[in-house]
């Protein structure tokens, strides 16, 4: 048949994962109840943003998901360490845009780190044939950021970001740790219970999973050391007893008081929504 473009079957296969990346962007927001997190209840511990703020927050990164997926899929021939650098503009783009639809408000800088970084992996494997699996995603992820930590937290000559802060008072990597780690947590932690996962209860459950064991940096940003411990108690506690709706609401309320939000889970769940999907 003539005027129709020539297909690969095998590309045609390929999940799209940028348009995944938003789908695990509204999975997470709109899981309710979620404690000390902006959801369809309430806005948690968070005093400048809500539900509405989200949506546009997400309808601003939306499209440059893609761009960060045809970046990597531009670089396949580079290097795994050249990635990162090719990638900055086009992060702090995406970080502007934000910003510009949030009014100054940082509602997603964590999942733009962690999603762009995936959608580039993904685009690098797409174009050098690969099969885009969670383990060879978190991988080339691993790769493209490996010395991270070393570079920005550990040999920086001063602490000029909260991440750097938290690393200097606490030992804390947060998200660059995770990403140089190939998303170690969620891969331990989240994937290999996933089957169990149905619905919101088991996006709660992972949610639960990731608050427990986490070193979550936003944690520790508003309520120090002690703060990131009770969360991480609290986490285990109802995982160990079992809980219900009426337990998270408790707990929310519980984290509301103390102004605590586990934004740094928050942003693991969504990679792990990811992964997940694509490993169906």
């Amino acid at each position: 048949m003539t005027g129709l473009p020539a297909t690969d079957r095998r590309s045609a296969r390929l999940p799209d994962v940028p348009s995944l990346a938003v789908a695990a962007l509204y999975a997470e927001l709109n899981l309710t109840p979620k404690p000390g997190l902006v959801d369809c209840a309430n806005s948690g511990a968070h005093r400048d943003m809500d539900h509405a703020l989200f949506v546009a927050s997400i309808r601003a990164i939306a499209p440059w998901l893609r761009v960060f997926y045809q970046q990597g899929v531009q670089d396949a021939g580079l290097a795994e360490s050249e990635m990162l650098r090719r990638l900055r503009p086009a992060g702090l783009a995406c970080e502007q845009a934000m910003f510009s639809a949030t009014g100054g408000v940082n509602t997603h800088k964590g999942g733009i780190f962690s999603l762009g970084l995936l959608c580039a992996a993904a685009g690098r494997l797409a174009a050098q044939g690969e099969s885009l699996t969670p383990t060879a995603l978190c991988m080339t992820v691993s790769a493209m950021t490996r010395g991270i930590v070393a570079r920005e937290l550990a040999h920086g000559r001063r602490a000029a970001t909260a991440g750097e802060r938290l690393y200097r008072q606490f030992g804390l990597t947060g998200a660059r740790g995770e990403v140089e780690s190939g998303f170690a947590t969620v891969r331990r932690h989240v994937l290999p219970f996933w089957q169990y996962a149905q619905g919101e209860r088991g996006l709660q459950q992972a949610l639960l999973r990731l608050m427990a064991v986490n070193p979550d940096t936003n944690l520790a940003s508003r309520g120090g050391l002690e703060g990131l411990r009770y969360v991480q108690k609290y986490a285990s506690g109802l995982l160990a007893r079992g809980w219900d709706d009426e337990a998270l609401r408790e707990m929310d309320r519980a984290l509301i008081t103390r102004n605590l939000s586990p934004g740094g889970s928050a942003d693991l769940l969504a990679v792990s929504w990811l992964l997940a999907a694509l490993a169906l």
